[in-house]
């Protein structure tokens, strides 16, 4: 499946969606989601430990000013990106 979030961790319940994610998704950050992929974010390091693809669009990192602070373990998406990802997943939740 594949997750979308846009909004920051820090403004919803994101356990919530932790629990759902297993090492066969991909999630994928776009809006202010992309403050998830930021290096030291401690909802990062839990999304990490369930093995899924983690995503974040590059327009959108760009327009925060963010492109420079997304870690390591973030792979940058353009818009391609994102639709290679929706065809890769017949399911998907915008979170």
């Amino acid at each position: 499946m594949l997750y979308t979030v846009r909004c920051s961790p820090y403004q919803d319940d994101f356990n919530a969606v932790l629990g759902l994610i297993t090492d066969a998704d991909d999630v994928l950050m776009l809006q202010n989601g992309v403050l998830l992929g930021i290096h030291g974010n401690p909802y990062l390091a839990e999304l990490i430990h369930t093995g899924a693809g983690i995503y974040a669009l590059q327009e959108d990192l760009d327009a925060r000013g963010l492109t420079e602070r997304v870690s390591e373990h973030v792979k940058v998406v353009n818009y391609n990106g994102f639709v290679n990802l929706t065809v890769k997943h017949q399911q998907s939740l915008s979170w």
